[in-house]
């Protein structure tokens, strides 16, 4: 008899574990992507350099957490812990953190999803379904490196989907705690007692989108304060974006474009341009896509302008697993000196062609 009640007691706690395991899940996830890259002009003195990118292939590489937990009526707590990766050297990415990425917690339901941590902001949302390029080493996050690193740190997020049309915003009282360096990295941490500008940082997004058309606006601005990167070492300094982004599908194939209207009020004085860009993405072949933008950027009161044309072709082994190979061109103007590829370098006013080559595998 007392074996009997064993068992039942030990079968019930079983069933029990089992349900509470299926109320929540964890998914490990992560991408792996690297290559070779050769760019002309790479200094003043015209030289060719070949190498190993660091920052980014096709796609940034990432290993990260994604879970969900079953509250009930409708409620899941959610979280993300996201960490970039250099393949080059195999160290972390966005200045060296841990979850540089992502890492954040928060509520979803019908009324949309809060999330609290670090997390991508509406400028980086706002691009995703009209940037046929993406995070690509030769894109437009070559001309304005803060694109594809759209994400604020002590941030408050909200984002939800209604009959299509995205209503999205983050507050930041603190856009950036690390100051190792790189276009991930500014060193504005914030939160500082009697000074509520400083590091501050306010994002939106408005849109209707839909799988064949989408449309939608964004808006960031962020403060500065002492120590900060980019001249912004005064609350009173700030950096403001706004764009329009807009795709639509054409057969099997994606149209992309946008404006970014871009004002720095920095140490340094006021800095206004505009970018703009048209991409389109197209399946070749059931196994390989074509993928083409061009862009420029129109600096006001300067003419140190930059025009950029870059295609990229991708064969698919499988679902995970592809090739891709790609070419660009930009092309500066006056003093301008942005590298065709992301983190690179290029002699000032001078034209800069790359050929680039790589592999990509998600799990």
């Amino acid at each position: 008899m007392k074996n009997s009640i064993r068992g039942a007691v030990a079968l019930m706690a079983c069933v029990g574990a089992s349900a509470a395991m299926a109320q929540s899940s964890v998914t490990v996830y992560g991408l792996l992507d690297t290559g070779v890259v050769h760019t002309t002009n790479a200094n003043a003195a015209g030289d060719s350099v070949t190498k190993m990118p660091s920052l980014t292939g096709s796609f940034p590489s990432r290993i990260g957490f994604r879970g969900a937990e079953d509250l009930g009526d409708g409620l899941q707590l959610v979280f993300t812990l996201e960490a970039g990766l250099t393949m080059d050297s195999g160290s972390m990415g966005q200045g060296n953190r841990l979850f540089g990425r992502q890492a954040s917690v928060g509520l979803k339901g019908a009324f949309g999803t809060v999330t609290l941590g670090r997390q991508i902001n509406m400028t980086y949302i706002a691009g995703m379904k009209s940037d046929v390029m993406g995070p690509n080493l030769f894109a437009i996050g070559s001309i304005d490196p803060y694109l594809p690193n759209a994400r604020s740190d002590n941030a408050i997020g909200y984002l939800g989907n209604f009959n299509n049309f995205v209503i999205g915003a983050t507050y930041s009282t603190g856009r950036d705690v690390s100051a190792a360096g790189g276009p991930a990295a500014t060193g504005c941490p914030g939160e500082v007692a009697g000074n509520s500008k400083a590091c501050r940082q306010i994002t939106g997004l408005f849109g209707y989108e839909t799988p064949a058309w989408g449309l939608n606006a964004s808006y960031d601005i962020m403060y500065g304060n002492v120590g900060a990167a980019g001249g912004l070492t005064s609350s009173d300094n700030s950096d403001k974006r706004m764009t329009a982004n807009g795709y639509v599908k054409v057969g099997e194939g994606k149209i992309g474009a946008g404006i970014v209207d871009r004002t720095t009020r920095a140490a340094t004085g006021l800095s206004e341009s505009d970018l703009y860009f048209l991409g389109v993405s197209y399946p070749v072949t059931p196994l390989t896509t074509l993928d083409t933008q061009v862009a420029r950027r129109d600096l006001k009161n300067s003419n140190a302008d930059a025009t950029m044309v870059v295609a990229r072709l991708t064969y698919y082994f499988s679902k995970r697993t592809a090739s891709y190979v790609g070419i660009g061109r930009m092309k500066n103007s006056g003093l301008s000196a942005i590298a065709l590829d992301a983190g690179g370098t290029v002699g000032a006013g001078k034209t800069q062609n790359g050929f680039m080559a790589g592999l990509r595998h998600s799990f």
